[in-house]
């Protein structure tokens, strides 16, 4: 049975495209038939930035369920979230475009790697947030964290939204680069692993540090039964 994961950040440069990329890669390399998706993308035109960074990562062409918008139908000219993207560009979201998009990828791939736009309470409408579709949908999240100052703080509240609507978190991406202080970043992962104990979870986490030519990250604790 195929299974979509809901990849979101603690903030738009968490680099949660990149991880989503990579993440893609790792299981390419394990043989899972994989595909990444995009949610909403903002300040773009025609084929979503997005999906065309996860195919670089990956180490392929632009495939027919990406130029046929499949991979991402909602796509709007400005750059800022949703919600204001769509009411600049005078047309509505239809998240049901999303949802039959994701099902039709369902039916191809055994993996689907669903990105968001920004962090996980970002509005989609003025009443409709990320983590409502989320939660509605019933996908289980990677949440991307990094190590640059205010993290701690955004992963905190992004795992407690998740954690009080009662999401499944599949696993964190701690993102190393740029590479900041030794000590913040151990520390970070200590206060993360911290909060995820006192609230009796278990959830695990994955490094990724600087994407080099060839470079294949261990995602191998992320939960990825299929």
């Amino acid at each position: 049975m195929s299974k979509v994961f809901f990849i979101t950040g603690i903030d738009t440069d968490a680099g949660k495209s990149m991880a989503t990329g990579m993440l893609a890669k790792y299981l390419l390399a394990k043989g899972v038939n994989v595909i990444t998706q995009k949610l909403i993308q903002t300040g773009c035109v025609g084929v979503s930035e997005d999906i065309i960074t996860h195919r670089k990562l990956m180490g392929m062409e632009l495939q027919p369920v990406d130029t046929d918008y499949t991979t991402c139908p909602i796509v709007f000219t400005y750059p800022c979230s949703p919600h204001l993207a769509a009411e600049i560009d005078r047309r509505e979201i239809n998240l049901d475009l999303s949802r039959q998009s994701t099902q039709k990828l369902k039916e191809a791939y055994d993996v689907v790697l669903l990105e968001g736009a920004g962090g996980i309470m970002v509005p989609i409408t003025r009443s409709y947030y990320t983590v409502d579709y989320v939660k509605d949908e019933q996908l289980p999240v990677i949440l991307v964290t990094s190590s640059k100052l205010g993290s701690i703080n955004h992963t905190l509240l992004s795992l407690e939204a998740l954690f009080s609507r009662g999401i499944e978190v599949a696993g964190i991406i701690y993102n190393k680069y740029p590479a900041g202080s030794a000590e913040i970043t151990a520390d970070s992962i200590r206060v993360i692993a911290d909060f995820i104990h006192q609230h009796g979870k278990n959830i695990p986490l994955a490094e990724m540090g600087e994407v080099k030519d060839g470079e294949v990250f261990d995602f191998s604790g992320l939960r990825f039964e299929i």
